[in-house]
């Protein structure tokens, strides 16, 4: 295992451990709204339609660039507050990481959590179609540097 897939690993424990402080549901929906406040925000003069995240109930803009050091690294902004908290979650386990982690990331915080479990069947397909789209960053990005 190498040192991105040990942080990606320790980002999610984290994330795991933070949500076992609150009991109740709308208590985690509220953490996640607060999440969304924090999110690396992509400004919306750049929201083009290319970023846009199919899929997606809401809009949802995703934009990635290779930092110099060979590091995945998201902004993204939504018009729904729920789901750009969920979008900050991502990038708060995804960003700043290798591409091939991200690529091969298998992010089982999100079944730890609930999450999945609590998102109407519309939103839980916003969510897949934002990891696959964050994965897809990872492999344009991981044949890039070959």
């Amino acid at each position: 295992m190498n040192s991105s897939q040990i942080e990606l690993n320790r980002r999610q424990q984290e994330v795991v451990d933070e949500f076992a402080l609150f009991d109740e549901w709308m208590d985690k929906y509220e953490h996640i709204i607060e999440l969304g406040k924090e999110l690396p925000v992509l400004p919306l003069e750049e929201a083009r339609e290319d970023l846009l995240i199919k899929g997606c109930q809401s809009r949802v803009w995703l934009d990635a660039q290779l930092s110099p050091e060979g590091r995945v690294r998201y902004r993204a902004n939504s018009d729904a507050i729920i789901t750009k908290g969920m979008v900050s979650l991502m990038i708060r386990v995804l960003d700043d990481l290798d591409p091939a982690t991200v690529m091969g990331a298998e992010l089982w915080f999100l079944d730890q959590i609930g999450l999945k479990e609590q998102l109407s069947p519309t939103r839980a397909n916003g969510l897949l179609a934002m990891v696959k789209q964050m994965k897809i960053y990872g492999l344009a990005f991981q044949s890039q540097s070959k």
